[in-house]
């Protein structure tokens, strides 16, 4: 029965030992146990891994130009070791476009004094000068990284390469095209959206703000804005090129009560910029509303006023602002002999008919027959800026004969009087009927 006992125990032992003696085979030295994953039990393990570099802070990218100083370059990294890591150095390495705010040759350095925990991310800021010739391109660069990780003693040291871009900048501008705009008219307004810097703006999208809600409420803007109806609120503009300008436009109906004031059109432009990140920015488009002058030219005829052929009529403002510094001038047409002549009747002031009379002035010595004239209405609006009105007609003196008509006025008429009062007293007397010439002879 012990026999039986010790050979059943060595024949557990030796089946126990078999497995060890096959596995010796499938070892090697170099590559550890066989299909056992690779990077596992190697010697090196990365604990930082590099992720981003950028211009900007953490969390928020800028567009930079070149020429630009003193501005942020940040190097996202994170800790994929399982350890904690603290005294996180960084030094950076570009090209000659690049160098220290504080002088070339002068290392471009930046340090993190938080600790980056396990499996989180971190980021060290530099900041460089770009330099004016730089090219807005893709570039290389390299940082050197230096940190120690917890419940570990002495510095680790890790380099990585990377390459970034120079994106260059956007500036927009808004620009009126139309100038002033009128009131009580529906007016044509043209703007001009322009992209003044070296990156493009992306798919620009303008919306405009004119609801209560999107105006600030200390603005005066609110007041006007309420009531001038759009036939437009949105314009999808697309792309726009460094150095170029697209204009849009749209039809605006400016009520009676908005005039000889500013209007202030509140954009809100959403645009990709060289990131690829979606910006909102608000631009005010101004524009300055003029009182509409609207006159008409009526009733042109010619009368005797006080014995001397007079042109008269009337000029009715239909408009809702005043003409300023208005002036009446008659002009001839064609073969009269009518004199170029002005009156100045200052205000025309609407919805008052504004009368005006020019005396007729000729050369020659007759004024008769139809006589083709312009009158032509001058005035300025509230801008200074200066208009004018021309009406065309035909007046007929032929008809018309002169009242109270005196010497000065009619020295033709005179001459003729002379000659015939001569006339009969030359008869008179040679018929002796002149009674004083009579009694002196007696």
């Amino acid at each position: 029965m012990k026999k039986l006992i010790i050979l059943f125990t060595i024949f557990l032992i030796s089946t126990s030992l078999t497995p060890l003696s096959f596995a010796d085979g499938l070892f090697d030295s170099r590559l550890g146990p066989a299909d056992v994953a690779e990077g596992v039990l190697r010697k090196q393990i990365t604990s930082v891994k590099f992720l981003d570099a950028y211009f900007g802070t953490d969390g928020s990218k800028i567009e930079v130009a070149p020429g630009d100083k003193n501005v942020p370059f940040t190097v996202i990294m994170s800790n994929v070791g399982t350890q904690d890591i603290t005294g996180i150095k960084g030094k950076l390495s570009l090209s000659a476009a690049y160098q220290s705010p504080s002088g070339r040759g002068i290392a471009i350095v930046a340090d993190n004094d938080q600790k980056a925990i396990a499996g989180n991310t971190f980021a060290l800021t530099f900041f460089v000068d770009v330099s004016d010739r730089a090219s807005i391109k893709d570039y290389s660069g390299t940082i050197e990284l230096s940190f120690s990780r917890l419940r570990e003693s002495g510095e680790r040291n890790e380099s990585f390469p990377f390459t970034f871009k120079l994106t260059g900048d956007s500036i927009v501008n808004l620009k009126t095209l139309s100038g002033a705009l009128t009131s009580i008219v529906n007016n044509l307004v043209i703007i001009e959206i322009s992209n003044a810097g070296s990156a493009p703006l992306n798919n620009v999208d303008i919306v405009l703000q004119n609801d209560l809600t999107s105006v600030s409420s200390s603005s005066k803007s609110i007041t006007n804005l309420e009531n001038v109806i759009f036939d437009q609120s949105n314009w999808d503009v697309g792309t726009i090129d460094p150095q170029s300008a697209v204009a849009f436009s749209f039809y605006a109906f400016i009520p009676e009560s908005i005039k000889n004031e500013p209007l202030h059109l509140p954009m809100s432009i959403t645009y990709y910029n060289a990131h690829g990140e979606k910006q909102t920015i608000t631009r005010v488009a101004d524009f300055y509303i003029n009182g509409l002058v609207d006159p008409s030219i009526y009733g042109v005829k010619v009368i005797d006023l006080s014995g001397k052929y007079t042109v008269i009529g009337e000029i009715l403002n239909e408009g809702n602002s005043d003409g300023l510094f208005g002036f009446v001038t008659l002009k001839p047409r064609g073969e009269s002999n009518i004199k170029e002549s002005t009156q100045y009747i200052d205000e025309i002031e609407p919805d008052s008919p504004v009368p005006f009379n020019i005396p007729i002035e000729y050369d020659g010595l007759t004024l008769s027959g139809k006589h083709d004239i312009t009158i032509e209405v001058t005035y300025k609006d509230s801008m200074r800026d200066e208009h004018s009105l021309s009406y065309d007609t035909t007046i007929d003196i032929s008809g018309l004969s002169l009242l109270n008509s005196d010497d000065e006025e009619s020295p033709v008429g005179s001459i003729i009087a002379i000659i015939i009062i001569l006339g009969i007293i030359v008869f008179l007397y040679k018929k002796g009927k002149l009674p004083i010439i009579n009694k002196k002879s007696q």
